[in-house]
């Protein structure tokens, strides 16, 4: 038999809803992996792990950290009145600055670095205080006991307390003459602060930080001394210095805890006095040498012959002098009496010697040769002398 050809049943579609239903189930394994804690921990916040947990003065700890950000300068310290629950009290005041090391970290945010053992300036407990140098801010605490090192209570909490800039800060002072010639720039960063909490603050420690161009800013601890009661404001001037002979745009930022509370722009002008020395330099200089050089080859080069004979005295011709009416007043030389036969001889030849002179040089115009001194004419008697 054969079947015949009836009306065939509408084909039934999936509904939308239940493809993203569907679709939802399909990715909720993939979000709980996403979810998972360990995803978390594995972009979780850096750590830090030490060799020993306690070590004397003069031993030597080996401190490894995981987690942070890749190639970041990192500075490690020893800082006494610490905890890792309340950080570094005082900031790095109560750290041995001066035996920290600075490590950087590898493509995957690790490291590992010996540092020495030293008593910090302030009683334990004590931590290993890790934190960034240059970048993003972070930092990590890790317990550690100083041995033979005293021990001392944390000082009380007084509350929440909590700064605000409340008015634009700008900075304060004039540059100096110095300045014009390289000496380090210098200002007062001035900013109104308001405490917003519930505790008066205390002695705040302060970090103003500058940065030029596209570098990241260097932080320096201010300490300013006062108090702010809970909702009273306070007036703070910290001194700001740059380094020698630096000019161009700057940016001052001013951090308190963790929170940068305001940043303020300083351009600073070339030192031109710099500029004028060595151009001066690069004149006076070669000028000097220039002369010496020549006083060198004058004194060195070769004198022509007979150059001498011009510089003498015995070339020059001297007028007689007349005598004065009187006994042997003003008598020459060669016809005093007494003068000696050798000194007669050498004014005679120098005599001829002027005359012959005379006779092959040009006659002057106010000059003539019937007026000129002969020694043929008889010379004038004086008194006393036939």
């Amino acid at each position: 038999m054969k079947r015949r050809p009836g009306p065939r049943a509408p084909r039934r579609t999936a509904s939308p809803v239940l493809l993203f239903l569907a679709a939802l189930l399909a990715l909720l394994p993939a979000l709980s992996v996403l979810t998972a804690p360990g995803a978390r921990a594995a972009d979780g916040d850096p750590a830090v792990s030490l060799s020993k947990k306690e070590a004397g003065k003069g031993g030597e700890i080996t401190v490894s950290g995981s987690g942070w950000r890749a190639e970041a300068l990192l500075m490690l310290l020893i800082c006494g009145q610490s905890t890792p629950e309340r950080g570094v009290v005082g900031g790095t005041n109560s750290c041995a600055n001066a035996d920290g090391r600075a490590v950087t970290t590898d493509k995957k945010g690790a490291f590992s670095m010996k540092l020495p053992v030293t008593e910090p300036p302030k009683p334990c407990p004590c931590v290993v205080h890790v934190a960034t140098v240059t970048g993003e801010q972070a930092l990590a605490d890790a317990v550690f006991t100083v041995a033979g090192h005293p021990t001392a209570d944390l000082p009380e909490q007084t509350g929440d307390g909590k700064l605000a800039v409340l008015a634009t800060t700008r900075l304060e002072g004039d540059s100096s003459l110095l300045t014009w010639f390289g000496a380090p720039p210098a200002r007062r960063l001035v900013f109104t602060v308001g405490n917003l909490g519930s505790a008066p603050v205390k002695d705040p420690v302060f970090e103003i930080g500058t940065a030029h161009g596209v570098y990241a800013p260097q932080w320096e601890e201010r300490q300013w001394r006062g108090t702010v009661a809970p909702g009273a404001k306070a007036q703070i001037k910290l001194p700001v210095e740059l380094s020698a002979g630096a000019h161009g745009d700057y940016q001052v930022s001013l951090r308190y805890g963790q929170k940068v509370l305001a940043e303020q722009p300083w351009g600073v002008g070339r030192p031109w006095g710099v500029t004028l020395f060595w151009v001066l330099l690069c004149l006076v200089v070669p000028a000097a040498v220039f002369r010496i050089g020549m006083a060198v080859v004058d004194k060195v080069r070769p004198r022509p012959a007979g150059s001498h004979r011009t510089r003498t005295p015995a070339m020059r011709r001297r007028p007689k002098r007349r005598g004065r009416t009187g006994t042997g007043a003003g008598r020459d030389a060669t016809t005093a009496p007494g003068a000696t036969t050798e000194a007669t001889t050498n004014a005679a030849t120098t005599t001829n010697a002027a005359t012959s002179t005379d006779a092959t040089t040009a006659v002057l115009p106010w000059f003539t040769p019937d007026s000129a001194p002969s020694e043929n004419r008889p010379r004038p008697t004086t008194k006393g002398q036939a």
